[in-house]
């Protein structure tokens, strides 16, 4: 991957940065392109060095430059695009690395739950007990590939591009079904309790 980054960067430039997101903001959709050869080395070794795993430094790589094709954040007056492309690659491997963490930290959480639950009083215990068939029974009314996704992220500790390799699946569709999924676990957990 980082052999068609590194023949990238030696095109010599014919448009400044500035104008080839102008011309990315009036629909020519080629400026993309040639932005992407341009940048794409700095943001992949960016994402490389802050989340350590190529395919996720490769899935961040894709997500920065579909967000500048979508969105109107960058604004040349203020810096260059390269520090712009470096400054949000740079947040948004922060992003994904507290994730992986909350993650893992609620996986840890869960798994020591259970042993906690040997030292709890007997009212104590049926009380976890309760609220596990309730998680349970939340869980059972989601299909079958949201519950199987939320296992292994959950459960297997894997992260959404792992999910996606796995199961074959964009990685779009797995953020979508986590965050979905989710939503619905939280709302039916907050009527049985409330």
């Amino acid at each position: 991957m980082s052999e068609q980054f590194d023949d990238a960067e030696k095109s010599p430039p014919s448009q400044t940065d500035a104008e080839l997101y102008q011309a990315l903001r009036a629909g020519q959709k080629e400026a993309l392109g040639t932005l992407y050869d341009r940048h794409a080395a700095l943001v992949y070794g960016l994402a490389l060095k802050a989340l350590g795993n190529p395919q996720e430094a490769e899935d961040l790589t894709q997500d920065i430059f579909l967000n500048l094709a979508k969105s109107t954040t960058y604004d040349p007056r203020r810096g260059s695009l390269r520090t712009f492309l470096a400054v949000l690659t740079r947040s948004r491997s922060i992003d994904r690395v507290r994730s992986r963490s909350t993650s893992r930290s609620f996986l840890d959480r869960f798994r020591s739950s259970s042993t906690e639950m040997a030292s709890q009083s007997p009212l104590e215990q049926v009380f976890q007990t309760e609220q596990s068939q309730e998680v349970r029974a939340a869980l059972a009314q989601l299909p079958e590939s949201d519950r199987q996704i939320l296992r292994l992220a959950y459960y297997d500790g894997l992260s959404q591009s792992e999910i996606a390799a796995r199961l074959s699946l964009p990685l779009g569709t797995v953020k979508t079904k986590t965050r979905r999924s989710l939503l619905k676990l939280r709302q039916t957990l907050t009527d049985y309790l409330g």
